[in-house]
């Protein structure tokens, strides 16, 4: 419901000042946003891989590390947790460069909207990094890998897939849509 609230926020402040909008949209870096935004979703990929290893109680792989199509769950939320490390650190990079550009949260309501929404999915991101290393602990904990484990798992994904969806959609609105002209 909080996102749904960013995004009519997002839209209302958008429709009272399109210039301005158009102006400070222009410097976003939409090929890079575009990049990480392809980092985040492999990231829901490797998370859903841990979830059938998980299915199959396979905590960890059973041949070389080169061989992904034998990971368990642990090797595949390592992954997913190093893809979403990086697009938070892509995202901390697209912030400098825009803050050096003058777009900053207290610049304008574009700045204000922009690092309210991104930084607040960032936020998520950041939850769901720190649930992966939780739940990697757990698995590093018990001697068994039981159902109790890997249904931890699965709801760390269904988290992750959530936090993926919604920066497709922030990803729409705020880089897409102004391309073609919405």
């Amino acid at each position: 419901m909080f996102f749904a609230g960013l995004f009519a926020v997002y839209f209302t402040l958008k429709s009272t000042s399109p210039g301005l909008w158009e102006a400070q949209g222009s410097k976003l870096n939409v090929w890079f946003s575009l990049a990480i935004t392809i980092i985040l979703v492999a990231s829901s990929f490797t998370a859903q891989f841990g979830v059938f290893a998980a299915e199959r109680l396979q905590k960890w792989r059973t041949g070389s590390l080169l061989q992904f199509w034998k990971w368990g769950v642990v090797e595949w939320f390592y992954a997913s947790f190093v893809l979403g490390a990086l697009f938070i650190i892509g995202q901390v990079y697209e912030y400098a460069m825009l803050v050096s550009e003058g777009v900053m949260f207290t610049s304008d309501s574009f700045g204000s909207a922009f690092y309210l929404t991104t930084g607040f999915h960032g936020l998520h991101v950041t939850g769901g990094l720190i649930a992966f290393l939780i739940v990697i602990g757990r698995f590093f904990a018990v001697n068994k890998f039981t159902h109790k484990e890997a249904v931890s798992a699965i709801v760390v994904s269904y988290y992750w897939h959530f936090v993926d969806v919604v920066w497709i959609g922030l990803f729409l609105v705020i880089y897409v849509m102004p391309l073609v002209g919405v």
